[in-house]
């Protein structure tokens, strides 16, 4: 191939920081490769994004990190992969700069990228909504343009002058039931009974904080049932949770025979009457499944008290945020606690009527998110940024 050739390559590097983004940055390469399967992706992720054929020359997984004291602990470890990024880019000037999430690292490297005229799109811009809504105005002044996922963020943007497209949420494409309870248990080997989910969370601090309180309520959800024998608990486990992660659990998990599976989040959701999981993506994700659950959350006393002053939201579930009601109990921070948590499942799982209006609730968010092809949308929008028709 002629130097001239290779000088014609397009080149993008897409930046993801943990498993939602890695998950969603990896559909949106699949897709970009449909409208031209020349371009050269670099940059850094997890496995979703090395299975779609990207150079991950950094690994996300060891700054996979939530919470304020959590981000200090590994300051110097996310400030050095940071600088890499920077190198890269300033070394080889991309076509086009794609962010995923991941807010203030990326903001960061969005603002670098910037000063040195690279084309920048973010994607899953910051919920400002939440944080501090003026950031919307540091945004405009770092990209290039905004691909945003909920509806009613791209009017913030708008107002703002901010360069925005609404791509509708990536997830209700992807996330859609395509198996009974029955035949996810059979799939994954399980007894065909009710199955409890404990979801803690994809990163290595929420394991830490939420684990032992999800293993807990289970202990008391377990100790209520008449027939020990008829309940089950299920726990999934990202590709960003180590051995080490779960390592100090072991024993509480085999008291409560949980059955550990690796890499399957959906088709362990779709074996479970109820979930017991922390807040973040995997709530929209069950509540797309329509698969009833419990917010749980607890992060450091620090990191909880510096957010409570800067979030001006009532909920911290998407199943609640988008319909902007309480449609999932939330025990948050010191209501955390095992015996009102275990209380709610057990409320679920012997309640139909209000089993049933937690489900029929879940099952009108979809709509409220667009009308789908969420990644193919963003692709196409990369696409034009690319071609200089955006």
């Amino acid at each position: 191939m002629s130097e001239q050739s290779q000088q014609k390559k397009t080149n993008i590097v897409i930046v993801a920081g943990e498993a939602s983004g890695d998950a969603h940055a990896a559909r949106l390469v699949n897709e970009l490769k449909k409208l031209d399967d020349s371009i050269q992706f670099r940059g850094m992720g997890g496995d979703h994004l090395r299975e779609a054929g990207v150079d991950v020359f950094i690994d996300m997984a060891e700054i996979a990190v939530v919470g304020f004291v959590e981000v200090l602990m590994k300051y110097n470890l996310i400030k050095a992969e940071l600088n890499k990024l920077k190198q890269d880019i300033e070394h080889q000037p991309p076509d086009l700069l794609i962010l995923v999430d991941y807010q203030e690292f990326n903001q960061r490297l969005a603002a670098f990228a910037k000063s040195i005229g690279v084309k920048v799109l973010f994607y899953i811009g910051p919920q400002v909504w939440a944080w501090r809504p003026k950031r919307v105005y540091k945004m405009g002044k770092i990209v290039d343009h905004m691909a945003v996922i909920m509806p009613f963020e791209k009017v913030l943007y708008d107002d703002a002058n901010v360069p925005v497209t609404f791509t509708g949420h990536p997830l209700t494409d992807e996330v859609v039931r395509d198996k009974t309870k029955q035949q996810a248990r059979e799939q994954l080997q399980l007894p065909d009974k009710t199955t409890i989910g404990l979801f803690p969370g994809s990163r290595g601090g929420e394991i830490a904080n939420i684990l032992p309180i999800l293993l807990e309520s289970a202990k008391l959800i377990q100790r209520a049932q008449e027939n020990k024998a008829d309940i089950q608990f299920v726990l999934p486990v990202a590709n960003t949770i180590s051995a080490e992660n779960l390592a100090p659990f072991e024993t509480a998990l085999k008291l409560l025979s949980v059955n550990v599976i690796e890499n399957r989040f959906y088709d362990v959701a779709q074996s479970c009457d109820v979930v017991l999981t922390a807040s973040g993506t995997a709530t929209l994700e069950l509540g797309l499944l329509e698969i009833p659950m419990v917010i749980v959350y607890k992060t450091s006393a620090i990191t909880f008290y510096i957010g409570k002053k800067l979030v001006s939201l009532e909920h911290i579930g998407l199943v609640n945020i988008i319909p902007g009601k309480e449609i999932v109990k939330e025990f948050l921070q010191n209501d955390a606690k095992p015996g009102l948590i275990a209380e709610e499942a057990l409320r679920l799982l012997n309640d139909k009527n209000y089993y049933d209006s937690m489900q029929h609730e879940l099952s009108l968010i979809r709509q409220q998110l667009g009308d789908g092809n969420g990644s193919k949308n963003v692709a196409q929008l990369a696409w034009n940024m690319l071609h200089n028709k955006i």
